[in-house]
């Protein structure tokens, strides 16, 4: 090998290695561009209200049926679907002219009553000094009083007969039992109605207070019951049981609170679940009967550690969150939370302890040793909704 040769393979050699070089400063270059940023929170133990959601249906306090008491044509109708109406304000009016000749009838009989019953107390007047001074038996002043009482009588039935005439006459005038709301009215002016016609005239819905029934399963029916609310027996607990919050169907917060008041004593077997009614009130009439709302029932937290569920992943019926350490590299953790949390967060029973760094998102993609790079987020902008 000459010398020319030797030198142009010690060049390509050089150049082979400085490629080398510059291959291996590109790589691990690389290798620092892809350690991605993820948002984290160190873990401060918290105090807060979390709420649990169950879907309900509404229903009035009170759901009377109107049906008419004496038959007759559907002669006028007062109110109209929906109305709100008072108590004792009229809704139908029943054209029943039978009734109207039985009040004249009565009130003739009266007067018929009255007269016989003057002329029996003549005849007693008349009889009785005549019997005082002997000239006539006591028997006949007997008969006259006899006469008399009988008289008495015969207008006492006929002032019985004239009340139940009029009693007729006013149930031709159908009124509401009570303050509420009107529901369909099926039937139309000039339609006959009796006391056996099979729908009601129509519905009242009393809904000063409205009643919210939703359905427990019995596991949370446990938790329920046999949670802080102090007092031995069930019916203890319930009232001493806090207010619970209403969302209506437009997401918005009812401004009234209400109580648990009842839970049904049976658990359904095809369901699992128990029905419960909690009350609220409804001054203004905005909540109607067969409303779809939720019933919000408030857990209060007492320095517990609470995380985002976004923070977290499920993984063969496990809860899992990413945990990292001073060196940056991540930790996937199985935690336990309670059952009965539930909207954006949960409460964690065990498995993360206060001043753990937590990864915020993406955390399904994560596997243990993952090198990352954390930013660190304020608490308040995490838990912006936590109340």
């Amino acid at each position: 090998m000459n010398k020319q040769s030797f030198l142009s393979i010690f060049a390509a050699s050089f150049i082979i290695v400085s490629c080398g070089n510059k291959d291996d400063k590109s790589a691990q270059a690389g290798g620092a561009l892809q350690v991605k940023e993820y948002k984290t929170l160190t873990l401060e133990t918290k105090s807060a209200t979390l709420y649990t959601d169950f879907p309900a249906t509404i229903q009035g306090q009170q759901n009377i049926e109107i049906r008419p008491r004496v038959e007759g044509y559907i002669d006028r109708i007062f109110v109209d679907e929906g109305a709100v109406v008072k108590t004792g304000q009229p809704l139908f009016k029943i054209s029943a002219p039978e009734y109207e000749q039985e009040v004249r009838t009565a009130s003739a009989s009266i007067k018929s009553a009255q007269a016989s019953v003057s002329a029996a107390k003549l005849a007693v007047n008349k009889v009785k000094p005549l019997v005082e001074k002997g000239i006539i038996s006591k028997y006949d002043l007997e008969s006259a009083q006899y006469n008399y009482e009988s008289a008495m009588a015969t207008l006492a039935q006929a002032n019985a007969a004239l009340v139940n005439a009029k009693t007729n006459l006013g149930y031709t005038t159908v009124t509401s039992p009570v303050n509420g709301v009107v529901g369909s009215v099926p039937f139309r002016l000039g339609s006959l109605v009796s006391s056996n016609t099979t729908d009601p005239l129509t519905t009242v819905s009393s809904i000063g207070n409205v009643y919210a029934y939703f359905a427990l399963n019995e596991k949370k029916l446990l938790n329920l019951t046999q949670g802080k609310s102090p007092g031995i027996t069930l019916a203890q607990k319930i009232k001493n049981m806090p207010e619970v919050s209403l969302l209506l169907s437009d997401g918005s917060l009812y401004a009234e609170k209400g109580r648990i008041e009842t839970v049904n004593g049976l658990i359904n077997t095809e369901t699992g679940t128990v029905n419960i009614r909690a009350r609220f009130s409804n001054p203004k009439g905005i909540i109607r009967s067969g409303s779809s709302t939720t019933v919000q029932i408030p857990n209060v937290i007492k320095e517990g550690i609470i995380v985002p569920q976004s923070a977290t992943f499920e993984l063969q019926d496990k809860i899992f969150a990413v945990t990292v350490g001073k060196d940056g590299k991540t930790k996937n953790v199985n935690i336990t939370v309670l059952d009965d949390t539930a909207g954006n967060y949960y409460v964690v029973t065990s498995g993360l302890k206060a001043g753990d760094q937590i990864v915020l998102e993406g955390v399904a993609s994560l596997k243990d040793g993952s090198q990352i790079k954390p930013q660190n987020q304020n608490q308040k902008t995490v838990y912006t909704d936590l109340k």
